[in-house]
């Protein structure tokens, strides 16, 4: 199976200072139009923001009979030309 025809998922960056309440504001707003978001969180404390906003976006979007679930992965990104070893979280709704 081929990419081709397939809609790029939006990535949200989430740091150790992000709300979760606005970037949870922004996972169902990305649902909501698009069906899955990928959430990517580097270090503990981003993880943990990035896991609550998750956890309260399934609030926001199960009125709307929106059940989301949560794939998790190690990514690698490059930060100043530094490798960094990274969480992926695809958040899409079943």
């Amino acid at each position: 199976m081929s990419g081709e025809g397939r809609v790029p998922v939006e990535v949200l960056k989430v740091s150790a200072t992000s709300k979760p309440v606005a970037v949870a504001g922004a996972i169902a707003g990305v649902i909501r139009s698009k069906g899955r978001v990928e959430v990517q969180a580097i270090g503990a404390g981003a993880i943990n923001q990035a896991v609550k906003a998750i956890a309260i976006s399934r609030g926001y979007v199960a009125p709307g009979g929106l059940d989301l679930v949560c794939i998790p992965a190690f990514i690698d990104i490059s930060i100043d030309g530094e490798e960094r070893t990274g969480i992926r979280l695809l958040v899409e709704s079943r």
